[in-house]
């Protein structure tokens, strides 16, 4: 309801149109491109897990420093040099970069995506990223995750509740 959809039918929604209507508040007309920073083995996951997931979010390049990796496709991306970033980025009109380096690289490649354009950022390293305000950032920390959920696990076994 606070969307605007509602259903007329007794048993629930139509889930396709609901869907639709989501990814009419969440998306743009045009779509965004994306492209992930570090092809390791995050990188990939996050590449397969999320092609053709959303029609309007494209996973359009990749970019690591691995010479083994670049000029390949992976996970039905191609792979560039992460010393084209800014031509790239500027070619392909991405506008969200996926960080997933090691955390030693993750502010020089969030600097750098910030300077060729990016607008928003998916930080999966364990650095805090600052940029720019114009930048919106969102950083996911898995074993920061990982450990809230032991946390809340050992909580309920000393109680005795279940969970």
């Amino acid at each position: 309801m606070f969307i605007g959809y509602s259903s007329m039918q007794r048993k629930g929604y139509d889930v396709r149109e609901l869907i639709d209507v989501i990814g009419k508040i969440l998306d743009m007309d045009e779509g965004l491109n994306v492209a992930v920073v570090g092809m390791g083995n995050l990188g990939r996951a996050i590449t397969a897990y999320f092609m053709g997931k959303r029609s309007k979010l494209n996973i359009v390049a990749s970019f690591d420093m691995d010479p083994n990796k670049v000029d390949r496709v992976i996970s039905g991306v191609k792979c560039y040099s992460i010393n084209n970033l800014q031509q790239i980025i500027e070619d392909k009109n991405i506008s969200v970069g996926i960080i997933t380096v090691p955390a030693d690289q993750a502010k020089e490649v969030a600097e750098n995506l910030y300077l060729a354009g990016v607008k928003g950022l998916l930080n999966f390293t364990t650095v805090p990223l600052n940029v720019s305000p114009e930048v919106y950032i969102d950083e996911y920390d898995m074993i920061t995750s990982l450990e809230k959920v032991a946390y809340f696990v050992k909580m309920n076994k000393e109680s005795g509740k279940k969970i």
